[in-house]
Protein backbone atom coordinates (compact mmCIF):
# COMPACT_ATOMS: atom_id res chain seq x y z
CA UNK A 1 0.00 0.00 0.00
CA UNK A 2 2.87 2.36 0.74
CA UNK A 3 4.20 1.80 -2.76
CA UNK A 4 0.91 3.06 -4.18
CA UNK A 5 1.06 6.13 -1.95
CA UNK A 6 4.64 6.76 -3.09
CA UNK A 7 3.54 6.61 -6.72
CA UNK A 8 0.68 9.04 -5.99
CA UNK A 9 3.10 11.43 -4.28
CA UNK A 10 5.51 11.26 -7.23
CA UNK A 11 2.67 11.88 -9.68
CA UNK A 12 1.54 14.92 -7.68
CA UNK A 13 5.11 16.24 -7.63
CA UNK A 14 5.41 15.75 -11.40
CA UNK A 15 2.10 17.56 -11.92
CA UNK A 16 3.44 20.42 -9.79
CA UNK A 17 6.39 20.72 -12.15
CA UNK A 18 4.04 20.76 -15.14
CA UNK A 19 1.95 23.57 -13.62
CA UNK A 20 5.10 25.60 -12.98
CA UNK A 21 6.26 24.94 -16.55
CA UNK A 22 2.86 26.12 -17.80
CA UNK A 23 3.16 29.39 -15.88
CA UNK A 24 6.75 30.02 -16.96
CA UNK A 25 6.06 29.27 -20.61
CA UNK A 26 2.99 31.48 -20.54
CA UNK A 27 5.08 34.37 -19.23
CA UNK A 28 7.79 33.73 -21.82
CA UNK A 29 5.17 33.86 -24.57
CA UNK A 30 3.70 37.07 -23.17
CA UNK A 31 7.07 38.85 -23.17
CA UNK A 32 8.04 37.47 -26.61
CA UNK A 33 11.10 35.67 -25.31
CA UNK A 34 10.01 32.50 -27.07
CA UNK A 35 7.69 32.43 -30.05
CA UNK A 36 5.19 30.12 -31.66
CA UNK A 37 7.20 29.70 -34.87
CA UNK A 38 9.56 27.19 -33.25
CA UNK A 39 7.95 23.79 -33.71
CA UNK A 40 9.65 22.18 -30.67
CA UNK A 41 8.44 24.98 -28.38
CA UNK A 42 4.94 24.67 -29.79
CA UNK A 43 4.89 20.89 -29.20
CA UNK A 44 6.13 21.29 -25.63
CA UNK A 45 3.50 23.96 -24.98
CA UNK A 46 0.74 21.82 -26.47
CA UNK A 47 1.74 18.84 -24.32
CA UNK A 48 1.96 20.87 -21.10
CA UNK A 49 -1.29 22.70 -21.84
CA UNK A 50 -3.12 19.47 -22.69
CA UNK A 51 -2.19 18.05 -19.30
CA UNK A 52 -2.75 21.13 -17.12
CA UNK A 53 -5.50 23.14 -18.78
CA UNK A 54 -8.48 20.85 -18.00
CA UNK A 55 -7.87 21.26 -14.26
CA UNK A 56 -7.00 24.95 -14.54
CA UNK A 57 -10.18 25.66 -16.55
CA UNK A 58 -12.35 24.20 -13.80
CA UNK A 59 -10.57 26.31 -11.18
CA UNK A 60 -10.91 29.43 -13.35
CA UNK A 61 -14.65 28.80 -13.64
CA UNK A 62 -14.97 28.63 -9.85
CA UNK A 63 -12.82 31.70 -9.08
CA UNK A 64 -14.27 35.20 -9.27
CA UNK A 65 -12.97 37.55 -11.97
CA UNK A 66 -9.75 39.24 -10.89
CA UNK A 67 -9.24 41.45 -13.92
CA UNK A 68 -6.19 40.29 -15.85
CA UNK A 69 -4.75 38.28 -12.96
CA UNK A 70 -4.98 34.49 -13.21
CA UNK A 71 -4.73 32.87 -9.79
CA UNK A 72 -5.78 29.39 -10.89
CA UNK A 73 -2.22 27.93 -10.97
CA UNK A 74 -1.63 29.20 -7.44
CA UNK A 75 -4.88 27.63 -6.21
CA UNK A 76 -3.96 24.37 -7.94
CA UNK A 77 -0.49 24.34 -6.38
CA UNK A 78 -1.98 24.96 -2.93
CA UNK A 79 -4.42 22.10 -3.52
CA UNK A 80 -1.62 19.74 -4.56
CA UNK A 81 0.42 20.77 -1.53
CA UNK A 82 -2.59 20.13 0.73
CA UNK A 83 -3.19 16.65 -0.73
CA UNK A 84 0.48 15.77 -0.39
CA UNK A 85 0.50 16.84 3.26
CA UNK A 86 -2.66 14.86 4.03
CA UNK A 87 -1.09 11.75 2.51
CA UNK A 88 2.24 12.18 4.30
CA UNK A 89 0.87 13.17 7.71
CA UNK A 90 -2.34 11.15 8.06
CA UNK A 91 -2.56 8.32 5.55
CA UNK A 92 1.05 7.15 5.17
CA UNK A 93 1.76 6.56 8.90
CA UNK A 94 -1.42 4.52 9.35
CA UNK A 95 -0.67 2.09 6.52
CA UNK A 96 1.09 -1.05 7.66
Amino acid sequence: MRAILDVVLMALQFYTYLVIANVVMSLLFQFNIIDWSNQVVRQIWNAVAAITEPVLQRIRAALPAMGGLDLSPLVLLFGIYFVQNVIVRYIYPNVF
